[in-house]
């Protein structure tokens, strides 16, 4: 059993979760609300809600816990050639192309609850939505964004507190898009002291990424470490980036 979270109800301790026995492995608690104040309290814990429509509110703190070193992102030979190429488009005129971040979260999020390809429904419901965009109006959830010729072909977006970044989701229309704009993501984020993002579950399209598990204890101390931290306040487009910085990642 889990316990039912009343509004002003605490978290339990993560070390409550169910197991892989359950059936449930890092199902926590349900109930309470998606208040900002709620949500943040969630992530500073390691804890993150994970639910679909006609469900109530299920908080999860899984164990193990994908995370994504922003030193060991693994980009192919193929997307460092896209990589370089737009770059290279970005700091001429006319670009068709624009790398930037927070331009336009909405739509950024919702594209990302839109049905993929095999999958019937989202759980990133509207309640999520509204939620995470009270967020992104508070300064602490952003998003990365590919734009071409004025449309926007693929993002990536989460929350950031400290120097931690928690990712949510991402799509692409075009492809590649979203792993041009998570690149573009990591890179800032490297830059500016987050070492790394986390990914929440364990996939092999992350792992591709250079994703990879780690224990919930040892998930939750490096939050300790850095959620305090000072925020990052300046949240630039990939043109203020210079060229040299760029190709470190780009290689």
């Amino acid at each position: 059993m889990i316990p039912w979270l009343k509004r002003d109800d605490p978290f339990p301790d993560v070390s409550t979760a169910l197991t892989a026995k359950s059936g449930f492995p890092g199902l926590l608690a349900a109930g309470a609300d998606l208040s900002p104040s709620r949500l943040v309290m969630a992530y500073r814990h390691g804890i993150f809600p994970w639910f679909c429509d006609n469900q109530p509110i299920l908080w999860w703190s899984t164990d193990p816990r994908m995370v994504l070193p922003t030193d060991r992102f693994v980009i192919s030979h193929s997307l460092k050639k896209k990589l370089r190429q737009i770059h290279k488009s970005i700091h001429e005129s006319n670009s068709p192309w624009r790398l930037c971040f927070d331009t336009d979260f909405a739509q950024v999020i919702r594209e990302c609850a839109a049905p993929r390809k095999k999958e019937s429904g989202t759980w990133i419901t509207s309640g999520i939505i509204d939620s995470y965009r009270k967020l992104h109006d508070m300064g602490i959830a952003h998003s990365s964004e590919l734009w071409y010729e004025n449309r926007l072909v693929g993002g990536a977006y989460g929350i950031c507190l400290g120097k931690m970044f928690f990712g949510e989701s991402m799509f692409a229309r075009i492809p590649d898009a979203s792993k041009i704009a998570l690149a573009y993501l990591v890179f800032f984020l490297k830059q500016n002291g987050v070492t790394l993002i986390d990914c929440q579950q364990e996939t092999a399209h992350l792992a591709s990424l250079g994703a990879s598990p780690i224990s919930r204890s040892d998930f939750n101390d490096h939050l300790r470490r850095v959620v305090d931290l000072p925020a990052i306040t300046s949240w630039k487009t990939l043109a203020d980036c210079p060229l040299c910085q760029f190709h470190t990642l780009a290689g």
